[in-house]
């Protein structure tokens, strides 16, 4: 049987502390997944069956709602009596799909507006979802943020054995993490052909921006994952009880091109399909400094990450205001 390109990692021991033996040895499994390869699929996460379902069914909900419905939700550049920019729904003649961003679910009308960042939002989903739905969104957030704490944690133990830095860099209400549903609808053609290997695509090639993703996939798959040494492409198999790890640019940043975040893709596909990634971003006030990990005094200098993120972001038209 040909090996999967992906590993699979238990990291139920994680999520009893990360001091024991059998954490030690699953701290060291994800290290070389992130150095080799930068994806990897991780099970008895914590994560139920039942959970990651319920957000599966928010999802197709809202995407089988009707257009008007939807619109409500859009940033102001599709709805101009909306006040959000950055995040909310995206229509499919944006990029080839549909799109609903959903930032910090803890983030109110009047923090949003006291705070006044460009990417701290409060985005009124009573307008398009139910309030059974919105329950569900808010402690899939809740939970799917935990579950990334304990993977940067394990990152960080790597280095030092202080794991409460993390606090340094992820607040609840600073941080920019976004819960994102990706709707690919029965594309006619193509987002683009590879410049590489001439395959058709449904979404483009690139990389992610923050520490991790952790993303749910349908049974439909399509995700890619390039081998850094040879540039060959490699599907990620659909597997019910996993979700699909990856390393992205600020991670690579903090650990010194360590851990680099590595280029991805989905294949054009004819049949409708959902994804549901999570992005874990560090608070936008963060610093964006090497000394995080590799120095016990940990230097305050840096550029913020709300600015490392604009940067990230100018390639992908969704986010070209």
């Amino acid at each position: 049987m040909k090996k999967n390109f992906i590993p699979t990692i238990d990291i139920s021991s994680l999520l009893n502390g990360l001091n024991s033996k059998k954490s030690k040895e699953t701290i060291k499994k994800i290290e070389k997944a992130c150095v080799e390869i930068g994806f990897f699929q991780i099970v008895n996460h914590g994560m139920n069956k039942k959970q990651i379902q319920s957000i599966s069914n928010v999802g197709n909900k809202f995407f089988r709602s009707s257009e008007q419905n939807k619109i409500k939700l859009a940033p102001k550049k599709w709805n101009n009596k909306n006040k959000n920019i950055y995040r909310g729904y995206f229509p499919k003649d944006v990029n080839g799909k549909e799109g609903l961003d959903i930032g910090d679910t803890k983030v109110t009308k009047k923090y949003a507006q006291r705070t006044k960042n460009q990417y701290i939002e409060y985005l009124n989903l009573n307008k398009s979802i139910d309030k059974k739905s919105i329950k569900s969104l808010s402690q899939y957030f809740d939970n799917i943020f935990i579950l990334c704490e304990i993977l940067f944690k394990s990152v960080i133990k790597l280095y030092k054995d202080d794991t409460n830095i993390s606090k340094k860099t992820f607040s609840r209400l600073k941080t920019l993490s976004t819960l994102r549903f990706n709707y690919y609808p029965k594309q006619t053609k193509p987002v683009e052909i590879s410049k590489q290997d001439g395959v058709a695509l449904g979404c483009e090639t690139h990389v992610d921006s923050g520490i991790f993703t952790v993303l749910y996939q349908d049974k439909i798959g399509g995700l890619q994952v390039q081998n850094r040494k040879n540039k060959k492409w490699h599907d990620v198999p659909f597997n019910k009880k996993a979700l699909i790890v990856n390393t992205g640019r600020a991670l690579e940043f903090l650990s010194k091109g360590k851990f680099k975040a590595t280029n991805h893709r989905v294949l054009w596909n004819k049949t409708e399909r959902m994804s549901i990634p999570f992005f874990f971003e560090p608070s936008y006030d963060f610093k964006m400094n090497t000394s995080f990990l590799h120095k016990s005094k940990i230097d305050n200098s840096g550029i913020i990450y709300e600015k490392f993120l604009n940067q990230s972001l100018k390639k992908f038209v969704e986010y070209q205001r």
